[in-house]
């Protein structure tokens, strides 16, 4: 149960991190389309920036998306266990996407800009895609593949 804990931990923290970095990068691509240079330099403070200042709303966010789909990927692959891989990572790809598509559904906003258009949402999905690997591999030896 504590490496089970950990692991999500884990997830969650990669799933933040890749997911603040594609959200400072989707907001820097819509400063760059309005003609605007944007150095490598600043790309990197902001996304340094997002990573440090985002831990308030996205962090819980993240979490909770990831919280809600990992139970479902468990009750898929308990009677699955050869789908694990696959049912992880797709469960982190379509938490973190739907929650974003669920408070734009219920509140009427995008919380996190980038996610209005459909490469940010995607970017989105991988990175829960990415925390739903990280799971999958820090629990492979907990159960069988």
């Amino acid at each position: 149960m504590i490496k089970t804990t950990g692991s999500f931990l884990l997830a969650v923290i990669a799933a933040y991190l890749l997911g603040a970095i594609f959200v400072s990068q989707g907001n820097i691509a819509a400063v760059v389309a309005l003609g605007f240079d944007v150095g490598m330099g600043q790309r990197l403070d902001a996304a340094v920036h997002d990573m440090l200042n985002m831990t308030d709303i996205y962090l819980p966010l993240v979490a909770t998306s990831l919280l809600l789909g990992f139970p479902v990927a468990y009750a898929i692959v308990r009677k699955r266990p050869h789908l694990r891989l696959i049912g992880y990572t797709m469960a982190g790809f379509v938490a973190l996407i739907a929650i974003h598509v669920i408070i734009k559904a219920v509140v009427g906003i995008s919380g996190v800009a980038p996610t209005r258009t459909l490469p940010g949402l995607l970017c989105q999905g991988i990175a829960g895609g990415v925390g739903g690997y990280l799971f999958y591999r820090l629990t492979s030896n907990l159960q069988s593949d």
